[in-house]
């Protein structure tokens, strides 16, 4: 990527102060998403990121992931699977648990949606403490695929989430775009 995208994504993503508690410092995207001209950058950073890795299916992760992977796999030329919440998805599914901060969450993908020939890339927004990453590459590989590798706009450097993720990478890469 450029200095001169890099600039312009940095540009478009807005400090929330205080939201959503007190003493939270929210990375808004939304303006990035409203301009076309960062927007289509975004897009196809990602898009060639897939490409080098060899992906055959981009996996967006619920919700801001389905934004960016989706409009991703078309320019890449690939499928994109969504990976949800548990219990939104109709049909026979594979889950995923994890640990959050204060409990646990649960994730899941349609089982027949992946398989053994796919190389298969994660997009999503943030990486934070890399929780729902980490579930993301179990369900992967559960369903038989490779994992090509992780592709993160913006991460949260000081929650620590590259550490917590690079066990279960098992060293497919870890891009991301923009740290903070």
């Amino acid at each position: 990527m450029t200095g001169a995208t890099r600039e312009l994504l940095l540009s478009r993503i807005r400090d929330v102060p205080d939201y959503p508690k007190p003493g939270v410092m929210f990375k808004d995207i939304t303006p990035l998403l409203a301009d076309p001209a960062a927007f289509t950058a975004l897009t196809e950073t990602l898009a060639e990121l897939c490409v080098r890795q060899g992906a055959t299916k981009v996996v967006g992760l619920e919700a801001r992931g389905f934004i960016l992977a989706a409009p991703v796999a078309v320019r890449a030329g690939v499928g994109f699977i969504p990976v949800r919440k548990a219990g939104k998805l109709p049909g026979a599914t594979l889950s995923q648990a994890y640990e959050l901060e204060y409990g646990t969450a649960e994730i899941e993908v349609h089982a027949e949606d992946l398989g053994a020939d796919d190389r298969v890339m994660v997009i999503d927004d943030v990486l934070a403490t890399g929780g729902t990453a980490q579930a993301s590459l179990e369900l992967i590989r559960r369903a038989g695929a490779e994992v090509a590798g992780v592709a993160i706009l913006m991460e949260l450097a000081f929650l620590g989430g590259r550490a917590r993720l690079e066990p279960a990478l098992r060293g497919a890469p870890l891009e991301s775009l923009i740290t903070v």
